[in-house]
């Protein structure tokens, strides 16, 4: 027997990634045995499709969803992804990687970062990286999947996919739509709301009305219900974070794809490429104060690899995140939710953990506000936290060659980043929470990589004597290095595994 205030139907507000990812995985969750599900999105509303990479918590949601991986890779188009390099950002000419996964192991329940701190200290010609079986798998343009090495080096490591974003909403449209979720096509022109102040109604174009007892906005940035029908403001991040704008282009491939993304600093921001199986995804995310849409274009459009078969198209944004992610019966997940840049490609990411933690927090159609208080506590604890991480891809650098970059280096920085890095810098301790999004790992690719660096490493790492110490890190070293040297391409294993059609992508765009 259902409690009597249970929710009866659940109304999703929008397509596109976030839309169909909200649809799949409450359908998968409830297996529609709690309540009707349906999602309005229109086919003369385009989606921004841009957010092209992912990381490896995409592929825990997919085994989630049922979803068989090679069939989702062929059906998108997707490469495999591990981890990004970043060039010309700490000086031009430097550049370094944030991979996937591990570096290195724990020695005596010393930190590996650690050891490797004491070996850097010691002399020893060791990079962090040379432990990182990611970093030198994508070095060598090599793939394997990690699950099916474990007992060797490369078994630590993590992996994400390159995917095209549309073909991944139609994907996840056909397994929702399986499982019952209903769509309707059609535009959201109005927005009734009853005398509690709770949305009530949709009215659409034609004139159709559509209710429900709780509502999902994921109308990107036109945010139809949380901002226009609710008002909730947004809190605005561009006093640390100064690109509103972006650029992108699609290109057709000119060689095999690289299992990682690139994100390369420029004058006034940085260029993504991330190559899937049938085209390269590009783009420019600038600083309008410093750069112009046109001067934007010609900067992407000379340095893309490949004729340009779809693009260029601007897309504006703010950075920042609503003051209310969940306010009343409508909960707000993607653009409509908040924007951060995708130099760490956690947008796909944020709508799932958004999901995650509606379900924690599953209202009755009363909706207590003190759920939704704590959601809103939660959720705004991620997106603080990816933003002080973005920060600090800027904050350390050692640029002086443009206004912008003179900027970056210049600003005050958040409370919490700047805890974080004080902290660290004693000698490479970690600020961390248990559900935090990214693990030291991280913090530590970015740190080194940005010349963030301790004064010195933990003393218990001197319990461990110190010529077996750098012994066995040259093993492991090695090791690994070998390991690697026998593993397929990226490109092999795509053609032994999980291998797409061929796609026409028409004549070139210019």
């Amino acid at each position: 027997m259902r409690a009597t205030d249970a929710l009866r139907k659940v109304c999703i507000v929008g397509g596109g990634t976030a839309g169909w990812i909200a649809a799949a995985v409450m359908a998968e969750h409830f297996k529609g045995k709690l309540f009707e599900i349906e999602l309005i999105e229109s086919d003369d509303i385009g989606t921004i499709g841009v957010g092209e990479s992912t990381i490896p918590p995409f592929m825990e949601l997919i085994a989630k969803l049922g979803i068989n991986e090679q069939e989702f890779v062929r059906a998108t188009q997707a490469s495999f992804k591990l981890g990004i390099e970043f060039e010309d950002w700490h000086k031009k000419g430097e550049s370094y990687f944030h991979p996937f996964g591990s570096i290195g192991q724990p020695v005596e329940l010393s930190e590996f970062y650690q050891c490797w701190l004491k070996a850097k200290r010691s002399g020893q010609p060791f990079g962090l990286m040379d432990f990182a079986p990611a970093a030198a798998m994508a070095k060598d343009g090599r793939f394997m999947l990690p699950f099916k090495a474990q007992k060797t080096p490369v078994g630590g490591a993590a992996y994400a996919l390159h995917v095209d974003a549309k073909r991944v909403a139609q994907f996840l449209r056909g397994h929702a739509e399986a499982r019952g979720v209903k769509r309707t096509e059609g535009i959201v022109s109005d927005v009734r709301l009853d005398d509690r102040g709770f949305v009530d109604t949709l009215v659409l174009k034609d004139g159709r009305e559509v209710t429900a007892d709780f509502f999902i906005d994921c109308s990107g940035f036109r945010a139809v219900l949380i901002e226009k029908a609710f008002g909730v403001g947004y809190e605005d991040w561009s006093e640390w974070l100064f690109c509103d704008r972006a650029i992108a282009a699609q290109t057709q491939n000119v060689g095999p794809p690289r299992p990682y993304t690139l994100a390369q600093a420029q004058d006034y921001g940085w260029r993504w490429r991330i190559p899937l199986q049938h085209r390269t995804g590009n783009g420019h995310v600038f600083c309008s104060e410093f750069l112009s849409d046109d001067e934007a274009t010609r900067t992407l459009l000379d340095q893309v690899e490949g004729d340009v078969v779809a693009g260029p198209i601007v897309v504006p944004f703010k950075t920042g995140v609503r003051d209310k992610i969940w306010h009343k019966n409508v909960l707000s997940l993607g653009l409509a939710s908040g924007f951060i840049e995708p130099l760490e490609s956690t947008a796909i990411h944020l709508v799932y953990r958004g999901m995650d933690f509606f379900f924690r927090y599953l209202p009755d159609r009363h909706c207590n506000p003190r759920l939704a208080d704590e959601y809103n506590r939660r959720m705004t604890a991620d997106y603080t936290e990816i933003r002080d991480f973005i920060v600090l891809h800027y904050c350390a650098t050692q640029r002086d060659d443009t206004p912008f970059w003179r900027k970056c280096r210049d600003m005050t920085l958040p409370d919490s980043l700047q805890a974080r890095i004080e902290l660290f810098r004693v000698n490479g301790v970690l600020r961390e929470g248990m559900d935090e999004l990214f693990r030291a790992v991280s913090w530590h690719s970015v740190l080194e990589g940005m010349g963030i660096h301790p004064a010195t490493y933990h003393p218990l790492v001197d319990r461990i004597d110190e010529a077996w110490l750098f012994e066995g890190m040259s093993q492991v070293r090695a090791q690994l290095a070998q390991v690697v040297g026998t593993l397929p391409t990226h490109q092999e294993f795509i053609d032994a595994h999980c291998r797409a059609d061929a796609v026409d992508l028409g004549k070139p765009a210019r």
